[in-house]
């Protein structure tokens, strides 16, 4: 089974938030590391968007050493004089194919549904460029663009975690599930399975949020269920992170579980590395 993290970080010589492991470089190699120990064959980037524009560079470098190990889900200033540009010559940058916000700064609430954004969805839904978003809190307005914007794909990140954001856990942590359920509807809407064991107060293998994962995986169907670990902020292993869902989830086998364990989120962004076939 070909196996790929919907989510990791990588970044260097910086200081990433307190929930992240507080050491100032976790760059290619370490990630190449640790992806081997757990028998993960691929992995999405997600340049930290709190570290500014320069990590989407040393993720394109990742990408231009290891193309069939990485993509990435970039970003960039949203508010530039040449944004337009910007994302009409994305895919021109090795390895970006879509991109990944978290509006979590307080002056980009706003974002959500004050329009400011309609040419972002619009220019992204014509470049068909997928678009991940950090939606808890905001399934209404997710609800919306989505609907707005019916070739776009967007996808949740991370259970669609609610209440306190980061650090939450247990019913906490899924407040926002049934909002975030009647989203299915959209065929244009996925969810990333991503962080599971930081979303549970207890030891692996984590089994008071496994009805969660079933809900979700239910509603959205397994094409549309993206396995992933954000793994510099999991409270366990890589290993265990796979585990978890490979043999710890009964109900979730065969084809279902070769597309939430990587096959999906790779057709989903459009990308196909060597060995997903196998």
């Amino acid at each position: 089974m070909f196996i790929v993290d919907s989510q990791i970080h990588i970044w260097e010589n910086a200081k990433m938030s307190a929930h992240h492991r507080q050491i100032p470089t976790y760059d290619v190699d370490d990630a190449l590391k640790e992806m081997a120990a757990a028998g993960v064959d691929a992995a999405v980037l997600h340049p930290p968007s709190t570290l500014g524009e320069a990590v989407n560079v040393q993720a394109v470098e990742a990408v231009k050493a290891h193309p069939d190990k990485f993509c990435i889900l970039g970003h960039f200033d949203l508010n530039a004089p040449n944004k337009h540009d910007i994302v009409k010559h994305w895919r021109e940058r090795p390895g970006m194919i879509g991109f990944r916000f978290t509006f979590n700064q307080p002056s980009q609430k706003v974002w959500w549904s004050d329009g400011s954004l309609d040419w972002f969805w619009a220019a992204c839904q014509e470049e068909k460029l997928p678009v991940g978003l950090l939606a808890g809190g905001y399934m209404a307005a997710f609800g919306k663009i989505a609907e707005r914007y019916p070739g776009l794909k967007l996808h949740i990140d991370h259970h669609g975690r609610a209440g306190g954001g980061t650090g939450t856990t247990d019913a906490a942590a899924f407040a926002d599930i049934d909002d975030m359920l009647a989203l299915a509807k959209y065929p244009n809407v996925a969810v990333k399975l991503s962080g599971a064991p930081s979303y549970s107060s207890e030891a692996y293998p984590f089994r008071n949020i496994h009805p969660y994962i079933k809900q979700i995986v239910d509603a959205f169907g397994p094409q549309r269920c993206f396995w992933g670990t954000d793994i510099t902020r999991m409270p366990c292993s890589y290993r265990e992170c796979v585990t978890m869902f490979t043999e710890e989830l009964p109900w979730l086998k065969g084809k279902d579980l070769e597309l939430v364990m990587g096959r999906a989120v790779c057709d989903w962004l459009g990308w196909h590395p060597k060995g997903l076939g196998k």
